[in-house]
């Protein structure tokens, strides 16, 4: 019987960090996530394999996750996010699903998205809590699912073309909700 496996493409420029130094970002996540990873330099071709110790199958689909959030743009130490806490999900914006193959579009939205000298997405990443990566035609987010999907809100506002300063409103109100249900809860535990 064969071992369960998966497949994921990512850019040629990227298999160095996938790699790591002396192989050692592939060893970690093999480690971690008892799997196998047989990368293809030349294509970008990245095949998972379940290994035999392992008793999870959804390994695989959290090694997927890490494998293709390195392959767009995300450095190891953050897409390790996934590893060290199960609440962590990895979500995908492709923006030529968006805006098709207009280049020009892309471009104009992805500088909004990151905005002047960064501004922007750091913001985006300090009030979601999440990180984020703007990497060719892609916008990748990492966090809990509410942080993901306040910063998903926030980057489709941005794409829909609302204004920067409503955009931050948002983020600071979400923000806000935010630090306003962690204290419930902090409150409940002490009860």
């Amino acid at each position: 019987m064969s071992k369960p496996s998966g497949f994921v493409r990512i850019p040629k420029e990227r298999v160095g960090v996938l790699l790591g130094p002396d192989g050692k970002v592939k060893r970690q996540i093999e480690e971690k996530l008892m799997v196998e990873l047989q990368v293809e330099s030349e294509s970008g071709g990245v095949t998972i394999v379940l290994s035999a110790k392992a008793t999870d199958p959804s390994l695989l689909f959290k090694a997927k996750d890490v494998v293709t959030a390195i392959g767009r743009g995300f450095a190891p130490e953050h897409a390790f996010r996934l590893i060290r806490n199960e609440d962590n999900i990895f979500d995908i914006i492709d923006l030529r699903l968006i805006f098709g193959r207009s280049e020009s579009d892309i471009k104009r939205v992805k500088g909004r998205i990151i905005g002047a000298n960064g501004k922007t997405r750091k913001l985006i990443e300090e009030l979601t809590e999440a990180d984020v990566v703007v990497y060719g035609h892609t916008v990748g987010i990492i966090g809990t699912f509410e942080q993901v999907d306040t910063a998903r809100n926030a980057v489709q506002m941005l794409i829909n073309g609302s204004q920067h300063n409503t955009v931050y409103r948002y983020l600071q109100r979400k923000r806000s909700e935010f630090k306003k249900q962690k204290l419930q809860l902090w409150e409940k535990q002490e009860e």
